[in-house]
């Protein structure tokens, strides 16, 4: 029983991790590039699994404008990698609300964006 449950978590991560690269590669093929703006970045604790220590990831969001006008809000997306938490990434620790982003989104699903650059 233990081995069924092991198989189906693998497989569970496998194809999280297959719809991941599926959606990157359509940004890369299809995706529309423009300005956003950081509009809030939400504060995320975690109590460690012994529960003496915390951490704490941080989830980044951008407003922007759809190629036909509208106004979206969306969570800010990791890129090539598997979908994390931007917030452990080096790279975007610079970031503030107010601040101007470079990004790229599918125009069928404005609500997963990436940043580029």
């Amino acid at each position: 029983m233990m081995y069924a449950g092991i198989a189906l978590l693998v497989l569970l991560i496998a194809a999280s991790i297959l719809y991941t690269a599926r959606r990157n590669r359509a940004l890369d093929r299809d995706g529309i590039e423009c300005s956003a703006v950081v509009s809030r970045i939400k504060e995320v604790e975690h109590t460690d699994s012994d529960g003496f220590g915390t951490s704490t990831d941080y989830i980044y969001y951008v407003t922007y404008r759809t190629a036909d006008g509208r106004e979206q809000e969306a969570k800010l997306g990791s890129g090539k990698s598997v979908d994390v938490k931007i917030g452990k990434n080096t790279w975007d620790r610079d970031l503030r609300v107010g601040l101007p982003v470079q990004i790229k989104y599918l125009p069928d699903k404005p609500d997963y964006v990436i940043r580029i650059g």
